[in-house]
């Protein structure tokens, strides 16, 4: 079960370049790539990270850029599976 997020792990966030996203409890955060092939590629891979994390971020991609929020719908806010995310994230874009 997902767990609230403290203000360490929001922290840890904000550090990475993750914002709040205005009038909700999420955070945000544009990925820009080299072409739509590796933004896609990328979705595919965060999609399957997604899965097995059982937690799925509200994205778009439009050519080489994918917009991205997360937070938990279940908690209304954000939890400790979009730190997960985000960091996981975050890696597969460095690579």
């Amino acid at each position: 079960m997902a767990q609230t997020l403290n203000d360490e792990g929001r922290a840890v966030l904000t550090a990475a370049g993750w914002t709040m996203v205005e009038g909700r409890d999420a955070v945000q955060k544009q990925f820009k790539f080299a072409n739509f092939v590796d933004a896609f590629g990328w979705m595919t891979q965060a999609a399957l990270v997604s899965e097995k994390l059982n937690h799925h971020p509200e994205w778009s991609n439009i050519y080489n850029r994918v917009d991205v929020v997360l937070t938990t719908h279940s908690l209304d806010g954000l939890s400790d599976l979009d730190l997960k995310l985000a960091q996981r994230m975050d890696k597969m874009a460095a690579s």
